[in-house]
């Protein structure tokens, strides 16, 4: 079945899936490439040696391709990644096709714009706002190259990094150093008005578009249910989630939490939006599996970033939780504020204000909080569903080899240390006075 939809930018009608772009072939390439203006008119693409579609991430369908050019140009990348909004035979993969509209507009940004963070050079990028379908077609990052001349971002790239496996990387900690100084990069140059005056209104942000599915409000007596189940759960499978949580102590705090936090989550998303030198564009999701790391001649590791869906004029809080939130909790436990104070100097740095960082720590952990309760205490149930073995840990195969499993469970781990080790009662009582 060819599936074609009209793109509400360039006016191409373009594929919707990776069989339509198998069947359209060079010619639809060509064409593609001339309207977003990267392919000279005397040029072509003659050939599609590879096609390989391939996993990975949450939403749409992706593909692998290697083309040629009539007249090779270092300019043009001939290994290329495709990445369709739409999987039309996966409900679940498909519910998140809004997020690609931002992603598309950043993909277009980058092509014109000299962006302060390493991004993959965009060859075409539209979207069909109606049907929620587009498409976006990158150079391919090199994960694992050996190294060489030319571009560095392309020479000497570490290998891919999955998420929620951070125990596999080296130097976790210089890495994230690496993450959100490019976080920061881009929010700052925002903030200091080096990117076009239409970022602002083009990439404001929208709950209903930056989310994944559709929220669930719960009342009071079932936000106590759940965590009356999270707590069961966690003597079940007691090496999964961290022994505090069947504590009296902290089950206390937890159920007199839960209701304060979903109740102030208007406030808490209002206080957010408002803080001015706090707002700025921001990658939403830069987790390690969104980025690429290399290291400069100097010694200094650098990180570029991939992944856009969602990108979004935000407070700056909510991009380091959607960097941070699949981290080892040794990261939060160890590391927090040395990251918040190097994220904020790389910031700065950038053209942006200077933060304040109590205020930045407290805004990250509020929101982390509204996360646990809105979405994280979901996570139990579908866990509980998955891993019927009650001995099990997450570095068991059948959690770690699992990306629907093993980053549902770590994220909700981290917020919970959070929540045994913050005072959110205090937080709230402090926020809700000011």
């Amino acid at each position: 079945m060819q599936r074609w939809v009209i793109g509400d930018e360039t006016g191409l009608e373009f594929p919707a899936d990776p069989d339509t772009l198998r069947t359209a072939g060079p010619d639809f390439l060509t064409t593609a490439l001339r309207t977003f203006g990267v392919l000279p008119q005397h040029n072509r693409i003659t050939a599609i040696t590879r096609f390989e579609e391939c996993g990975g991430g949450s939403t749409g369908r992706k593909a692998l391709l290697d083309v040629d050019y009539a007249q090779p140009d270092d300019r043009l990348p001939t290994e290329l990644f495709v990445k369709f909004s739409r999987d039309f035979d996966n409900p679940r993969r498909d519910r998140g096709k809004s997020q690609m509209e931002l992603e598309v507009a950043f993909g277009a940004l980058s092509a014109v714009t000299t962006l302060p963070v390493a991004v993959p050079v965009c060859v075409f990028a539209d979207y069909h706002h109606a049907s929620c379908t587009g498409m976006l077609l990158t150079e391919r990052v090199p994960f694992g190259a050996a190294g060489g001349a030319g571009n560095p971002t392309r020479a000497g790239i570490e290998p891919h990094y999955d998420k929620c496996l951070d125990y596999r990387i080296p130097d976790q900690l210089g890495h994230y150093r690496a993450l959100l100084a490019s976080v920061a990069r881009l929010a700052g140059a925002h903030r200091a008005g080096s990117l076009p005056d239409t970022v602002t209104e083009r990439f404001r942000y929208d709950a209903a578009t930056v989310t994944v599915g559709s929220r669930t409000h719960r009342s009071s007596d079932e936000l106590t249910a759940q965590v009356h189940r999270l707590i069961a759960f966690a003597a079940r499978h007691p090496a999964l989630l961290p022994p505090s949580v069947g504590h009296p102590t902290f089950t206390a705090r937890m159920l007199a939490d839960v209701g304060r936090i979903a109740a102030a989550e208007d406030a808490i998303m209002a206080w957010l939006h408002t803080t001015d030198d706090h707002v700025a564009l921001c990658h939403w999701n830069a987790n390690v599996d969104n980025a690429w790391f290399w290291t400069e001649s100097d010694g200094t590791l650098h990180c570029g970033l991939m992944d856009w869906g969602c990108v979004s004029v935000m407070n700056v809080a909510m991009a380091l939780w959607g960097s941070l939130c699949s981290a080892e909790t040794e990261i939060w436990e160890q590391h927090l504020d040395g990251l918040l104070t190097h994220f904020a100097a790389e910031f700065h740095t950038a053209g942006g204000p200077v933060l304040d960082i109590a205020r930045l720590r407290t805004q990250l952990l509020l929101y982390a909080a509204v996360m646990r309760v809105t979405w994280l205490l979901d996570a139990r149930a579908y866990l509980e569903a998955v891993l019927p073995d009650q001995k099990i840990d997450r570095f068991d195969p059948r959690i770690a080899d699992k990306e629907p499993v093993r980053a549902p469970l770590l994220m909700l781990n981290n917020v919970l240390h959070l929540w045994n080790t913050e005072d959110f009662g205090a937080l709230l009582d402090a926020f809700m006075r000011d």
